[in-house]
């Protein structure tokens, strides 16, 4: 993905979906309409941090590079630079793949 021209807010991420499979392990080619929706991505941006009540800001569990599976409904999708994206809140991350 080219340079990012936006700055999450607070304790949002920025996801890249990776693309669903096209095909099954049996080898049949699967339309767009059957195909699952995407639950793992990359992380591209990440805001600053959740502003706690103290005045200070709480850190991220993710950094940009980081692969993480999230929930299939979760965030907002939005279109960037051409390419399809997720605006996520921390909590709707479930996991860091390793």
């Amino acid at each position: 993905m080219a340079k990012i021209n936006i700055r999450p807010l607070d304790d949002r991420v920025i996801v890249q979906p990776i693309d669903a499979e096209e095909t099954t392990a049996g080898g049949i080619v699967l339309p767009d309409s059957a195909r699952e929706k995407p639950q793992r991505g990359t992380v591209v941006a990440v805001g600053p941090g959740k502003l706690m009540d103290s005045g200070q800001r709480g850190d991220l569990s993710v950094a940009v590079g980081d692969e993480v599976i999230y929930g299939k409904y979760g965030g907002s999708d939005i279109e960037l630079n051409g390419n399809d994206v997720k605006i996520l809140h921390e909590s709707d991350i479930l996991a860091k793949v390793l």
